[in-house]
């Protein structure tokens, strides 16, 4: 029997949990299979597999779309249709998992008559999930690669939708459309862009993943201030985006350990392995990039050369410390801080934007326990 996508899409819609039911009626309407093409990624072992939908033939090709997942369909700027065969290297764009999705766009509070402005088309699932629910004229959607972005184009024309598309930097959003109800961002980044807080009306949202390059990440809601601030929690869901590609990680040169200087590490690098802990981590050393090894944790600045890693000790761990930076230094004060209020969850955190462009992670309340973000 062949599968109906239509019944496909009501089974997810039904699965996903969402506050507000106008978004399960959003993922009930739009096709998925319209925006993957014929091709996507997934992962196997070290690399990323094109999966074909005339090998693994229709109905399995349909119920691989509707699964609550995300299908990357692009790897170091080859799309999953052009790849000779399984790939090695970082996913540049993905068909995020409709779940997190209605997440974000429930997280955001968006209601009807809202203008809103989408940084990264993707796809364009997002988009046309947005444009179901407030209608095309309220929708606008920047993307960074011409590529996806003509792509994009083509699936939401597919699926019945013309909301303003934009090929261009998200970062310095759409000032041509603004004042904006919401912004809602389907990458992640390092700090929030002032183009974004100029472009939100007073009262109006940001709703972003906060990320940088130890790949920790907090989903936050921001609310716009008259005066020029921002400010919010984060929710504590544990999810992630790719970062917006001017926000990316540098080439990492090649590490060779340096001994540098040496002490007792006061904390288990294993905190790091933790949800928050790891978050935390990145708050404070965010230059810094994290690796994992069978005895510890590497952290690597790339702009200073700086260093720290880990390994046993005879009564615990000790931590080696080279360049002008102590990283171990920063990540474990910070981590005791958070120790000493009890480990409290990502959701006990929140940032703060200030008319100056400053932005700072805080611990509790604003005038708490803060880390400067690199705005």
């Amino acid at each position: 029997m062949t599968t109906d996508p239509a019944q496909l899409r009501r089974a997810l819609a039904a699965a996903v949990p969402v506050a507000d039911a106008a978004w399960r009626d959003a993922l009930e309407a739009v096709p998925r299979e319209l925006f993957l093409d014929d091709t996507v990624f997934r992962p196997s072992g070290t690399q990323w597999e094109p999966v074909h939908r005339h090998t693994v033939g229709d109905d399995e090709w349909l119920r691989l779309v509707y699964r609550d997942t995300t299908w990357v369909t692009q790897i170091d700027g080859i799309a999953a249709a052009d790849a000779p065969g399984p790939l090695t290297g970082r996913p540049t764009s993905s068909s995020t998992l409709p779940s997190l999705i209605v997440r974000m766009l429930d997280l955001a509070r968006i209601r009807e008559g809202d203008k809103v402005l989408e940084i990264g088309t993707g796809t364009g699932y997002s988009t046309a999930i947005l444009c179901h629910r407030l209608g095309d004229k309220n929708v606008y959607s920047i993307e960074y690669d011409q590529d996806l972005a003509a792509a994009a184009a083509r699936h939401i024309h597919a699926a019945g939708h013309s909301p303003t598309l934009v090929t261009g930097d998200g970062l310095a959003g759409h000032k041509d459309a603004a004042d904006y109800d919401a912004i809602v961002a389907t990458c992640a980044v390092r700090h929030i862009p002032p183009a974004w807080i100029h472009q939100v009306r007073d009262g109006g949202t940001i709703t972003t993943t906060i990320s940088g390059w130890m790949l920790a990440s907090g989903l936050i809601r921001l609310t716009v201030h008259d005066d020029g601030t921002a400010s919010g929690r984060f929710a504590g869901d544990q999810i992630g985006f790719m970062l917006a590609r001017p926000h990316e990680r540098p080439p990492r040169p090649a590490y060779y350990q340096r001994p540098g200087h040496t002490r007792p590490a006061r904390l288990d690098p294993g905190l790091l392995d933790d949800w928050t802990g790891q978050f935390l981590a990145q708050l404070a050393a965010p230059s810094a990039e994290l690796m994992t090894t069978g005895d510890g944790v590497i952290l690597v600045d790339v702009a200073t050369g700086s260093q720290a890693w880990t390994e046993p000790a005879r009564n615990g761990w000790q931590v080696h410390q080279y360049g002008p930076l102590r990283l171990w230094d920063a990540v474990e004060d910070a981590l005791t801080t958070w120790q000493d209020a009890g480990a409290p969850p990502q959701s006990d955190f929140g940032m703060t934007v200030e008319a100056d462009g400053t932005q700072r992670g805080w611990l509790g309340e604003p005038d708490g326990p803060a880390w400067h973000l690199p705005a």
